[in-house]
């Protein structure tokens, strides 16, 4: 196990009250093991030890900088934050999303930009989706890799994390002739209440299942089983029912939708249940939305098929497309839970829908590939980059200060699945008035 000394540095820097030490917590969590008592900077620069996805580094967080500042940062401390950054591997800088871009925030962009290093702009205190438009608005500081996150509520954070580690070494060896640590992925099962949730996640799971594990939850609202299936683990949810908030009268029914909500939050693909015998309805339509607006690969699974009406599922399917046409995307699988029918389809679209939503396309492959489009409109698209993953997110810098057409975005995303194999999951188009980079 390597030394603290040669472990790779994370340096968190940016301006104070910006949340460093609550992304700081967050990362290390209990396993912060060192914190800097050297003479002078003990409230300035706090060192720990994290772990992630088998990567340990060592994490600095430097405390507020403001470049230029004699008055608010000494000399001394703004000289060791420059040691830390120069033996960083790599830098998180930290950004108030609420806030507008300071000069400060410029200045240490600036600055960042000058050493050369592999920087994570972390935009902090986006914990509502509403709230992520504010962050791609930061790219304007000039660097590439954006990630929205809620240092307080941990969201965003294995983005972030996988960006970061990427080029870390993995400091766990397998014994000899063990198995590899199996690629994890978590699914949630959401649906309207009976339309066979629990039926499936049992289904599942099933007697021929590698290995199971409880575990422990709220139980009232959602059930956790581990499964393992051709190299892969699966950590399956079964939320309650869902129903929508104005017509949830009982307390448990509420809690039901909220907890359902933070399950498919938490979770790397949703598979959407409908109940083929009462065919799909309104409240399909809004627990689906959750999904979608969540930015969650998405699977529609069509339940109780031998209790459908229509015996044709061409014709069933047709209309499931129609009734949820924002999940054109969704692949779509008819199953008979109870016996175990059609349930093995869904282990391979799973892991397509979780590599898809976590594909990356390097900027220079996504501007190649939209020069030989041609739009039916005056647009032109100068530059194109992707800011994330999961849900795969894009930002078009045009000549044009409006947004895209709505035919032009929607056949933008078709060609980028289609030539990038994005199935299964939304797309994320952000656009921009081309100016300097």
């Amino acid at each position: 196990m390597p030394s603290a000394e040669s472990l790779p540095t994370v340096v968190i820097v940016g301006r104070p009250n910006v949340g460093k030490s609550t992304l700081f917590n967050a990362i290390t969590g209990q396993r912060r093991a060192i914190v800097g008592d050297e003479p002078g900077i003990t409230r300035d620069r706090i060192h720990g030890e994290a772990e992630y996805n088998q990567r340990r580094f060592e994490l600095v967080d430097t405390g507020g900088i403001i470049p230029n500042d004699a008055e608010l940062i000494p000399s001394h401390v703004f000289r060791q934050a420059r040691v830390a950054l120069e033996k960083a591997a790599c830098i998180i800088f930290l950004i108030d999303g609420r806030s507008e871009i300071t000069a400060s925030d410029r200045e240490l962009a600036s600055l960042l930009r000058r050493l050369g290093k592999p920087v994570a702009l972390a935009v902090n205190k986006i914990d509502a989706a509403v709230r992520e438009s504010l962050a791609w608005e930061f790219h304007e500081l000039g660097f590439e890799n954006l990630f929205p996150i809620s240092a307080e509520h941990r969201q965003g954070l294995e983005e972030l994390l996988d960006f970061v580690t990427r080029d870390f070494p993995r400091n766990v060896e397998p014994e000899s002739g063990a198995a590899p640590e199996p690629l994890t992925i978590k699914v949630a099962i959401i649906g309207r209440p009976n339309v066979g949730k629990s039926t499936l996640l049992n289904a599942l799971v099933g007697e021929e299942r590698a290995i199971v594990s409880p575990v422990a939850g709220t139980t009232r609202d959602a059930v956790d089983e581990a499964v393992e299936r051709d190299g892969v683990r699966y950590i399956f949810v079964d939320t309650a029912g869902i129903r929508r908030k104005g017509k949830t009268k009982l307390m448990a029914e509420k809690l039901s939708v909220v907890m359902a909500r933070r399950h498919i939050r938490m979770a790397n693909v949703v598979i959407m249940v409908v109940d083929a015998s009462e065919g799909v309805t309104a409240t399909d339509a809004t627990v689906a939305g959750y999904a979608h607006e969540s930015g969650r690969a998405v699977i529609l699974c069509v339940n109780k098929w031998d209790l459908s009406q229509q015996k044709k599922p061409s014709v069933f399917l047709q209309s499931l497309r129609e009734q949820l046409k924002f999940l054109d995307y969704a692949p779509v699988v008819f199953t008979r839970a109870h016996v175990g029918q059609g349930v093995d389809r869904l282990f391979p679209l799973i892991s397509e829908a979780y590599q898809a939503a976590s594909r990356r396309v390097t900027t220079g492959e996504l501007n190649r590939f939209v020069e030989k489009l041609t739009f039916e409109s005056d647009v032109r698209i100068k530059y194109i980059t992707q800011a994330g993953v999961r849900p795969p997110t894009f930002i078009v810098f045009t000549s044009k200060e409006e947004p895209l057409h709505f035919s032009v975005e929607r056949f933008l995303m078709n060609q980028l699945r289609r030539q990038f194999g994005f199935s299964a999951t939304p797309i994320v188009i952000k656009v921009r008035k081309s100016g300097r980079r």
